[in-house]
């Protein structure tokens, strides 16, 4: 009898050591899966918005030319980014309305992503790979110009001056045409130095002509009227 609660015990005992173990070593794999888990979430960390290295009134190129903020270059670089601002806030209201060329309207902002890229890279400072990669080519205005056509073609003929109007769409992409104008009179001093490729120039020129038309194409779709212009008294 004495023997088998002699072993009884130390069983218990075996047990309760080994419960002790399991225990310190589901402790241990649980603080090492913590200290991976901080260690995987420090890889995948966002990287901060800002850089500070603009506090100076500086920033950079494509190239990697440090210039004065209000340098030519950004002047163009920023209201190209107002012009997608503008252009992603009427397509906003266009969708609201239902609009069948809202998916235009998005490819546009794409395009001017590219329109940024290579006013960014001027040609002076740019390396042949950073040519290549920026280069704008003429198929965007082609396909601006079929566009125009098609709406232009079931618009009625604009015999007055007309004022922008007709709706939050309508208004909106008036908006955008404004702007769009801006931003090409930004863009024709680079593009005569010779610092961007001529077809950002045209692109942008033909943009406001598209904005201008789809504008009246929206007032139409939505069967508003549009504002003509009076010579007031």
């Amino acid at each position: 009898m004495a023997f088998l609660v002699s072993r009884t015990t130390r069983l218990h005992r075996v047990f309760r050591l080994g419960s002790c173990v399991r225990i310190q070593q589901m402790q241990t794999v649980c603080a090492n899966e913590r200290r991976n888990a901080s260690t995987s979430e420090e890889d995948r960390r966002i990287p901060k918005i800002y850089t500070k290295t603009g506090d100076k009134g500086f920033s950079s190129t494509f190239t990697g030319e440090r210039r004065p903020k209000e340098d030519l270059i950004f002047d163009a670089l920023g209201t190209t980014d107002e012009l997608s601002s503008a252009i992603g806030l009427a397509r906003e209201f266009c969708i609201n309305k239902g609009h069948t060329f809202i998916d235009q309207l998005e490819k546009i902002q794409c395009v001017l992503q590219d329109v940024g890229s290579n006013i960014a890279t001027p040609l002076s400072s740019a390396r042949d790979s950073q040519i290549k990669k920026t280069k704008f080519s003429s198929q965007p205005v082609i396909e601006l110009e079929r566009w125009i056509d098609s709406f232009t073609e079931q618009l009625p003929p604009l015999t007055n001056f007309i004022l922008p109007s007709g709706g939050k769409s309508s208004a909106a992409l008036h908006v955008a045409r404004a702007v769009c104008r801006r931003a090409e009179r930004c863009v024709a001093p680079i593009v005569r130095s010779g610092e961007a490729d001529p077809e950002v120039a045209k692109y942008l020129n033909r943009l406001s002509d598209y904005l201008f038309t789809l504008a009246r194409y929206a007032v139409m779709k939505e069967g508003n009227a549009e504002t003509v212009y009076k010579r007031p008294e």
